[in-house]
């Protein structure tokens, strides 16, 4: 699975860190269409690849599960987390 974006449009919306508001939770969305989550001082807790289609983002963690979340603005709705751009507004 990689990103439906076209690379040759320029960066992605969505590329870089998202964080949960208590930080314990950092998603990076990579340009090359994989993601690496640390979780509290584990990092690479998950890894995989993703594909964005429109708001929507579908995971495939390397470990053989999926999930998915949507975007709207600057926060992501995933896995019932809510996570926002690393130096952004935390989401409430």
């Amino acid at each position: 699975m990689t990103s439906s974006y076209a690379p040759d449009s320029g960066p992605h919306p969505y590329i870089g860190m998202w964080v949960t508001a208590d930080g314990h939770i950092r998603q990076e969305l990579l340009p090359n269409g994989r993601y690496d989550e640390a979780r509290g001082t584990r990092s690479s807790a998950y890894t995989g690849s993703y594909q964005v289609t429109g708001t929507r983002i579908e995971y495939a963690d390397d470990s053989g599960f999926t999930a998915s979340g949507d975007f709207r603005g600057d926060v992501l709705h995933h896995a019932g987390y809510v996570f926002h751009r690393e130096g952004g507004t935390p989401a409430p």
